[in-house]
């Protein structure tokens, strides 16, 4: 629609796919949006044009607009302060006399006996719309004098903002924009940043991001911490269980492999890693290292029961959990293909996370029957070597223990 709706002169036409849930921000015209605030709001309106500029010059973003609107006529009323102190006149009259004529000042209230009614002072109608009426606007003076407002005051044409906007009690000017097909949020905030921080604002100005573009950089913050998190908990339920530092390990070996699997399918379909993809991410967390439970703690089994060595037992437990890690990893393989594929409605939001999953299942499955074996019997020679320094170190502190006579 968009090279049809160009065509059109005169007409700015600004199209979005609004999402099903809405995060935050303003309503406007564009998906995402970019905040300036400053208390002063001269200084935020000249450089909010500035900024939209530099933003609509972005290769990557599309529909750049913004909600300041400066094209409403106005009358500036400027005050001649040395005319008005000589006639005895201050700025509080003035600011009184038009709000007595063009606001809603109420002077009485009438009351009958089954109502009430409010008497509201202002000019005739005719006078409200015609600026020229300003001029023939009286202002009390000194000894009840009636001086005319065109006396103490210049009236000037001007223009300003339909509506003064705020966001957190201070003034506040809003660019809306979307992104070009292939661009990812991530990089489009980045990029906004950059071309900001270049510009050398006022340290009174402060900008931020509102709505989806705010919320994906604060999910974004917390992401690496939550996967740490998860990851060092899933270690100390696997050392608990085993009753050992060093098979938990060998247990998330491997992580790293599925971790790249599901990126490297990110890339290949060319899918960002946002929010949706994390969760897969960490779904694979749980379903990777089922795989090496199963053959570690078969292995760690016959050790113990049954005195075989570290080879033979890790051989045994790979061939007889060969089955069931199959089966285990088919059923969640083909749980996640269709979202993956993308059937359904909203289907495309979810599509990353099935691609992680898919792609990280697929790469960890050829892997990790191969890489688990190894670092298991490396971690078991590295166990025998520990306790063979600690068995030595036991020994001599015994040997120096004098034996009573």
């Amino acid at each position: 629609m968009r090279p049809k709706l160009s065509r059109i002169p005169g007409l700015n036409v600004y199209l979005q796919n609004p999402p099903a849930i809405n995060v935050g921000g303003r309503t406007s015209k564009g998906q995402y949006q970019f905040t300036l605030q400053d208390a002063d709001t001269k200084e935020l309106y000249d450089y909010a044009p500035q900024v939209e500029e530099k933003i609509r010059q972005l290769p990557s973003l599309q529909d750049v607009t913004t909600d300041l609107q400066i094209t409403s006529p106005q009358i500036t009323v400027q005050i001649d302060r040395d005319k008005a102190q000589a006639l005895g006149i201050s700025a509080n009259q003035i600011e009184s006399a038009l709000y007595g004529a063009y606001g809603q000042r109420q002077v009485s209230t009438i009351y009958t006996s089954s109502n009430q009614y409010s008497v509201i002072m202002e000019v005739a109608q005719e006078y409200q719309s015609d600026p020229a009426a300003l001029s023939q606007l009286y202002v009390s003076a000194a000894n009840n004098r009636q001086v005319p407002l065109g006396a103490v005051a210049t009236l000037k044409p001007d223009v300003g903002p339909l509506t003064v906007n705020h966001s957190g009690q201070l003034p506040s000017v809003t660019i809306s924009f979307n992104l070009k097909p292939g661009v990812s949020i991530g990089d489009a905030v980045n990029h906004v940043q950059q071309t900001v921080s270049a510009m050398r604002l006022p340290g009174t100005l402060s900008t931020s991001f509102q709505g989806t573009a705010q919320v994906f950089q604060s999910s974004l913050a917390g992401l690496g911490w939550l996967l740490l998190v998860a990851v060092l908990v899933i270690y100390i339920v696997l050392g608990i269980l085993y009753e050992s530092l060093i098979h938990p390990i060998t247990i998330l070996s491997g992580l790293p492999s599925a971790g790249f699997g599901a990126l490297l399918t990110l890339l290949i379909f060319g899918v960002d890693l946002n929010v949706y993809a994390f969760v897969g991410l960490v779904m694979l967390i749980g379903i990777v290292k089922k795989n090496a439970i199963m053959m570690i703690d078969f292995a760690l089994e016959a050790q113990r029961n049954e005195n075989k060595a570290p080879a033979d037992a890790i051989f045994e437990g790979c061939l007889l959990r060969f089955r069931p890690i199959m089966m285990t990893t088919m059923a969640a393989l083909l749980g996640t293909l269709p979202i993956a594929l993308g059937f359904g409605a909203g289907a495309e939001s979810r599509r990353p996370l099935g691609l992680a999953v898919v792609g990280g299942l697929l790469v960890s499955q050829l892997l990790t029957l191969y890489i688990t074996p190894v670092v298991y019997l490396y971690m078991e020679a590295l166990k025998g070597k520990l306790s063979g320094v600690f068995k030595r170190k036991s020994h001599i502190k015994a040997s120096k223990v004098p034996i009573a006579g």
